[in-house]
């Protein structure tokens, strides 16, 4: 994961200016909630709006405030990250990116966020910046966090053998095809339209029809879709 967090940590500068990403935090630890305050409000840009122990508490703490990232603990009493993930995406028009923060980046509730339709996941050792960085980058949400560990998951859960094509894989034309496999890779819209020599609004625009055929709410389930379906391969 070294090059993953490289990659987190030169996020944690790149806050447009002017621009407050408003976050809530979820955790049962009251503890845990002041620590990441403490760090997360002493940097530009960023504001913690709101505050939630459980998973229920979340939800309606979410639709109140309606921030732009939640840090979702996983493990809770009542109703669990997961839970809490699925009504908040399901129940909100326009909802927050949910990163789900864990103890074990292959536990099995981090695939099953990400299948629910979380941004990623970050480890609760994580240090200061990259907590920082993690909040900027789904905040601004061109790239993957933490790409190798969530290509890894979906690799993992990935079908095995000869699969029928995806119904949504006929839909999408060539390019499209070739982006979303750029993207599964890990590849931010400026590397992929890089690699494809052609302009970054081009690869935006690409990568919003991907999305929309697909079903997916953003590049990580993309991705989880692309795996699970077998359209990209684990080889």
């Amino acid at each position: 994961m070294d090059a993953d967090v490289t990659e987190v940590g030169q996020v944690a500068s790149a806050a447009e200016p002017g621009q407050v990403v408003r976050i809530v935090l979820v955790d049962d630890e009251r503890m845990v909630r002041t620590a990441l305050r403490v760090i997360l409000d002493a940097e530009p840009g960023l504001e913690v709006v709101g505050e939630a122990a459980t998973g229920a508490e979340a939800v309606s703490v979410v639709r109140a405030v309606r921030p732009d990232v939640v840090l979702m603990d996983v493990r809770m009493p009542e109703i669990d990250g997961i839970r809490a993930t699925e009504q908040i995406l399901a129940g909100m028009p326009e909802p927050p990116r949910i990163v789900v923060v864990t103890t074990f980046e292959n536990d099995s509730y981090v695939y099953d966020a990400l299948r629910a339709g979380a941004a990623g996941f970050l480890l609760k050792r994580a240090a200061a910046e990259e907590l920082v960085g993690a909040v900027r980058l789904v905040a601004r949400s061109d790239s993957l966090l933490y790409p190798a560990a969530v290509r890894g998951l979906a690799a993992e859960h990935a079908r095995r053998g000869p699969t029928a094509a995806p119904p949504w894989a006929a839909r999408l034309t060539d390019r499209e095809a070739e982006v979303l496999r750029l993207v599964a890779t890990g590849l931010t819209n400026a590397e992929i339209a890089a690699r494809m020599g052609v302009g970054p609004a081009t690869v935006k625009t690409h990568v919003a029809s991907v999305l929309s055929k697909l079903g997916a709410r953003d590049r990580t389930q993309a991705v989880i879709l692309a795996y699970e379906s077998g359209f990209v391969g684990t080889g």
